[in-house]
């Protein structure tokens, strides 16, 4: 009997000490970091610029959101130089940053910064701008990037009446966003497979010499570089714009539309058209069909005047919403959700959650405003 109590004693010990074990191992799960983030943790944001509306709008709708949820973040912006991004970067990871979301200045440059990262052991997410030539990359968020380039080129093919058979020719300018940008390819591309068709038709014509020229044996890799606007910035699209005006379009001549990929360089284009062709008057036929991107602010003014035509919104809201969706879940140590492509980067296929953009002319300008995008009052005060 006493032997039988001995064997039973030894038996729950046992057990206790399993248990124990076992209570011990799920604790140390828990605190690891490969299964999951505590809170608190500090989690990098790296904008590329404070000198354009949206990436102030992106960093700081990114950083509410993860502060909300109980992080820290690190929130840097590059002021356009790559060598200050990988500073930032590196900055993080010595602060132990546990994410790192970066919207790369140059995608390629880049690299050096977010394998440090990676080797710190820190997920690096691309945002909206995919981080090239490197295997440190363990997600991209993004809109369909080719969509923005379609619906930019669908608009003008709408407004010149080019599927109702209209034969032209049309004369039309194209340009680019920055060569460093690998969004910009993708967003031309989307456009040119539309246009080019108009092309070989000899339906739409570029008769200037920007870039080398755009024609019907034009591609996408032989041309997007040499008509693009190094940083998207305004002064240079006006340089270029002015250039185009003076060498084609100087006595008279009719320009019917311009591709354009972004607001900011669209608003180069306007001042240029202002100030060399002042006979062209917005809200007639003298005035070009003109595109944009990003919904700024002052692309809601030029659209309201007729200045310019139609903008892509890519909502930062339900973008800096994907990627706070994306590091809660990697924090929790979950599978992240919404992956629906991929893109390569040069080394590796980048799992990719895509967002969808939306065209936005004057027929739908408040929408805007009901997306949560821009104030009732501040839609007023731009379009009045």
């Amino acid at each position: 009997m006493r032997t039988t109590k001995k064997l039973m004693a030894l038996v729950a010990t046992a057990a206790m000490m399993v248990g124990l074990g076992a209570c011990s191992s799920t604790r140390g799960g828990s605190s690891n970091s490969s299964s999951g983030i505590e809170k608190g943790a500090v989690i990098g944001v790296s904008m590329p610029t404070k000198s354009e509306e949206r990436w102030n709008k992106d960093g700081n709708n990114l950083k509410a959101k993860l502060e909300k949820a109980g992080y820290k973040v690190n929130l840097s912006f590059a002021d356009d130089k790559p060598a200050q991004q990988n500073a930032d970067i590196e900055n993080m990871v010595n602060n132990n940053a546990k994410v790192i979301v970066v919207a790369a200045k140059d995608g390629t440059a880049v690299g050096p910064a977010v394998e440090k990262a990676k080797e710190a052991g820190a997920k690096v997410i691309a945002y909206d701008r995919l981080i090239m030539n490197t295997k440190a990359v363990d997600y991209y968020v993004t809109f369909q990037l080719e969509k923005v380039g379609e619906l930019e080129a669908k608009y003008i093919i709408d407004q010149l009446g080019l599927e109702k058979g209209a034969t032209g020719p049309f004369n039309i300018e194209l340009f680019t966003g920055s060569p460093d940008d690998n969004n910009a390819k993708y967003f031309f591309k989307g456009a040119w497979d539309l246009l080019k068709p108009y092309f070989e038709k000899g339906v739409l014509v570029s008769p200037s010499n920007h870039g080398g020229g755009v024609n019907a044996q034009s591609t996408v890799d032989n041309t997007w570089q040499k008509i693009s606007v190094q940083g998207w910035k305004t002064a240079q699209a006006q340089t270029d714009m002015e250039s185009i005006l003076d060498s084609t379009y100087a006595h008279g001549e009719k320009l019917d539309a311009v591709l354009s990929p972004y607001d900011g360089i669209t608003q180069g284009i306007i001042n240029a058209i202002q100030q060399k062709r002042p006979d062209m008057k917005p809200g007639t036929d003298s005035w070009p069909v003109m595109t944009g991107q990003d919904a700024m602010e002052i692309a809601i003014a030029n659209i309201s005047k007729g200045l310019q035509g139609e903008t892509v919104f890519k909502d930062v809201n339900e973008l800096a919403d994907a990627v706070y969706n994306m590091v809660v879940e990697i924090a929790e140590g979950k599978e992240v959700s919404g992956i629906n492509g991929k893109f390569n980067n040069g080394v590796i296929d980048v799992p990719s959650k895509l967002l969808e953009p939306v065209s936005i002319t004057k027929d739908n300008l408040s929408d805007l405003v009901k997306a949560g995008y821009v104030t009732q009052e501040r839609f007023d005060q731009l379009t009045k």
